[in-house]
């Protein structure tokens, strides 16, 4: 069928990261241009006369040699001969991550990547992406059916067989060499703005989760100190409806309707800050978040919230470190079933660790008096309570669980299945089993207390971890049999 495209080129052949992505972000342009030229004038009523069609670029590596990279590293490399492509999209935003990832591969191959047009079409609504004055009207207001004309989403493709190790060679023999491909990252960075009310631009390679508005309350305070001190090297503060504030005074005005997972981002330059996202209660939030964030590779993600303390021992405002995870939360069984181990992450754990000792200015033995390791159970069910209690209590004592939440393991469990990084810190804010209930009026100082002394915790383990090479904290562990070279 013939169409309506910018004119396809021949792949080139690079041996310089920065060179190669500049060449990404040319093609990338002139696709997208083209497609946004085509459809305004389809607005103004000039319907092409063919369809109109424009392509994703691509990385493709040909490796021929069986010669080892250097093992210790868990990305940047192939384990064997063969040829390997991924689609791109946004190369300017992905901009530092693919020079990296590029850079490594030509390091480690001694070969050049390929970079040219793919056989991937670009649907219209991710073309016009950042171009408010472009929007695609609802079905009926166009005279012709739009997927006549042009390209749109196509579920069918968009899928995580990549990450959850399913992806079979492409029709010209070549196998992924990243864990997405740009329709699924086109389809989390749209999901991600209407989640979030903010745009991925923004978002920071420390990443923390937490299920309470408190927490999201001190983080504006601490990123205002922040701003006040200009040696803490932040930036800007960022709120849901891309609101920006470079001083610490200024005022942060939130959109008329919150969106269901309200973030804020403490800016540092190059991604280096920390973003904090309100996911509120449950984990299919925890699941919804975690996998449209997962495809901007961040390089650490954290949660931070309330949970129920399950041993006697335990006080309310004790902090939990896990160190496992019971997975009762469903949410992921399709995709990583629940026989598989999630296991703890060196160096997430001593960050943590130091963090609280840190903060509360408690070593040793004596931060036993504040803080608990152990496994965390994570239900789908909040009212579990109300339920007869001998079963769950049952599995729950027979599982050692120090804590009970409802997001802690979902988190973990998608960082571990798309090798994002993964820690979890929890604070005890009832304890069921003994009588302490969450009730109104019965935590006011406990929330007064504890909030500001567990998020700084968790941005101090954030600030911990972004001190370290990647190399250390991308941990092998989170690596399969056979891997994609990007991380």
């Amino acid at each position: 069928m013939t169409f309506l495209g910018p004119q396809l080129t021949q792949h080139e052949a690079f041996e310089d990261a920065e060179a190669a992505v500049a060449r990404l972000q040319q093609l990338y342009g002139t696709a997208t241009e083209f497609l946004a030229g085509h459809f305004a004038e389809a607005l103004e009523g000039r319907r092409p006369e063919k369809r109109v069609r424009a392509f994703y670029p691509e990385v493709r590596l040909i490796v021929s040699s069986h010669a080892k990279a250097d093992s210790r590293l868990s990305f940047g490399h192939l384990a064997e001969p063969g040829t390997y492509a991924t689609t791109i999209t946004q190369p300017k935003l992905f901009e530092a991550y693919l020079r990296q990832q590029i850079r490594l591969l030509i390091a480690n191959h001694g070969v050049p990547v390929m970079i040219g047009p793919s056989q991937t079409p670009i649907p219209v609504h991710f073309a016009l992406t950042g171009r408010a004055e472009l929007n695609v009207p609802q079905e009926g207001v166009l005279d012709f059916q739009l997927r006549d004309v042009f390209d749109v989403p196509d579920l069918s493709s968009t899928n995580d067989d990549i990450v959850n190790g399913l992806a079979r060679p492409g029709p010209d023999g070549a196998r992924p060499l990243a864990p997405f491909t740009a329709q699924r990252v086109d389809y989390s960075l749209a999901r991600l703005a209407h989640y979030t009310a903010t745009a991925p631009e923004h978002f920071q390679n420390h990443v923390l989760f937490t299920n309470y508005q408190f927490y999201v309350d001190e983080f504006e305070a601490f990123a205002r100190r922040a701003l006040a001190d200009p040696a803490s090297g932040y930036t800007a503060l960022v709120g849901p409806g891309n609101c920006v504030i470079t001083e610490p005074d200024a005022a942060l005005p939130l959109p008329a309707r919150l969106p269901q997972m309200p973030t804020y981002h403490l800016k540092r330059p190059e991604g280096a800050g920390i973003t904090l996202v309100n996911i509120g209660v449950g984990p299919s939030n925890a699941k919804t978040a975690t996998d449209h964030i997962a495809v901007l590779r961040p390089h650490a993600w954290l949660m931070v919230g309330h949970c129920a303390g399950l041993r006697n021992s335990q006080r309310l405002g004790d902090f939990v470190l896990a160190h496992a995870y019971l997975r009762e939360d469903n949410v992921l069984n399709e995709d990583l079933p629940v026989w598989v181990p999630i296991p703890a992450l060196a160096e997430i754990q001593i960050a943590l660790q130091e963090a609280v000792a840190e903060i509360t200015q408690l070593d040793g033995f004596e931060l036993k008096r504040i803080m608990r390791t152990g496994t965390v159970a994570t239900i789908d069910n909040r009212n579990w309570e109300l339920r007869d209690q001998s079963g769950p209590v049952h599995r729950l004592s027979q599982s050692r669980a120090v804590a009970l939440d409802m997001e802690s393991a979902t988190i973990a469990a998608n960082g571990f299945r798309f090798r994002v990084p993964y820690g979890t810190l929890l604070c005890v804010s009832d304890k069921p089993l003994h009588g302490e209930l969450k009730l109104p009026g019965m935590a006011t100082e406990f929330y007064r207390t504890q909030v500001a002394a567990h998020l700084r915790i968790g941005i101090r383990a954030m600030e911990r971890l972004r001190e370290m090479p990647l190399e250390r904290i991308h941990s092998r562990k989170l690596r399969s049999f056979e891997e994609t070279a990007f991380l």
